[in-house]
Formats: C-alpha cells, sequence, structure tokens
C-alpha cells in the first residue's frame, strides 16, 4: 500500500462532499474505528456509499427516511471481503466522530481518521476485514502521528451516544496484527 496526496493508491475512491480541512497545521494522531450496515444488519449493496455522498433515497427504505439528511463520511470504508473504498483523503476532516472526546480534547474529528468496518455490533468481522485494517493501520502509522496507544473505537470516545465497533471486534486479534 501506498499513499498519494493522502489518497491510497490501487483503493476505490468514492468521493465524498462531507468534509473540510483541518485546523491549520493539524496532523492525524488518533485513528478510530467505526462499523456501519445499510439498511442495519444488511451488508452488501451502494447504500453506504450513498450516505457518506449524500444521495441516499429515503424512498428505498423506512430507515433510510431517518438518516438521509445526515452529512456525514468516514475516510474509508472496509467490505466484509476485505476491500478498501476511501471517502475523503487522510489529511482532510472527514465527518465521522460527532460529539466526541479522547485523552481530555473534544472534535475527535479534528485530530483522527475515521475507518468504518462493514458490521454490526452482533456479528464477527471477517479475516479479511482485519487483514485489510491491520495493512491499512500500518500504513497510517507510518505517514502520520499514529501509535498504538492512539487507536480506539467510537464508542470509546463518544460512549453515550455509540456502541461500535461493538464487542465482537476483537481488539487483541487487530493489534496482534499491526
Amino acid at each position: 500500500m501506498k499513499l498519494t496526496q493522502g489518497w491510497i493508491d490501487g483503493v476505490t475512491r468514492v468521493p465524498s462532499p462531507h468534509f473540510d480541512e483541518r485546523p491549520q497545521e493539524e496532523i492525524p494522531s488518533l485513528l478510530v474505528i467505526h462499523n456501519i450496515s445499510l439498511p442495519p444488519n444488511e451488508f452488501g449493496g451502494p447504500y453506504i456509499n450513498q450516505l457518506f455522498c449524500g444521495t441516499l433515497d429515503p424512498n428505498e427504505h423506512p430507515y433510510f427516511a431517518e438518516i438521509h439528511h445526515l452529512r456525514v463520511s468516514a475516510h474509508c470504508l472496509i467490505r466484509r471481503d476485505g476491500e478498501i473504498i476511501q471517502y475523503v483523503p487522510f489529511d482532510k476532516r472527514a465527518w465521522h466522530a460527532g460529539v466526541s472526546q479522547f485523552d481530555g480534547r473534544e472534535r475527535c474529528n479534528d485530530f483522527s481518521i475515521g475507518i468504518e468496518l462493514e458490521g454490526t455490533d452482533d456479528v464477527d468481522f471477517t479475516p479479511q476485514q482485519y487483514q485489510s485494517l491491520s495493512r491499512l493501520t500500518q500504513l497510517l502509522m507510518q505517514h502520520y502521528q499514529i501509535t498504538p496507544e492512539r487507536i480506539t473505537g467510537h464508542s470509546d470516545i463518544a460512549p453515550k451516544r455509540k456502541t461500535d465497533p461493538g464487542e465482537h471486534f476483537d481488539w487483541q486479534r487487530y493489534k496482534s496484527m499491526i
């Protein structure tokens, strides 16, 4: 894996309009792991891309009527088969963390990279996802100020709001791979 101007070479790019500039001279120093499935508990399909690009049709599923207006994104999604899709270059601020705090500092989007795993709190993640996530993490650690101690779950930075990546994410397995 290689980075060029904040983009991973050779992966699918689906540029999201839901990003902005990081605060001046801010370098990513936190990696936040999330999970997502759209519709809830279903995998595959175009809906995550559509959500992150602001094109989700509220008529395609009852749940979409509740979320189609959201302006959210992540830097990357790792699908169940290990495919990495990138939405926002890493030097830009994706809108993934919301109201959040890490190590006494608020507004985690300012200084973090958000990686979504296609999954739910209740289902194990696949070996392919762990493999892709570990390769991506190693790449990010080479280019940014991210250390193993600065890798966390969405539930850890927004504990009253979020539960992902959930109990089925194997932190020990993942950390041993990086």
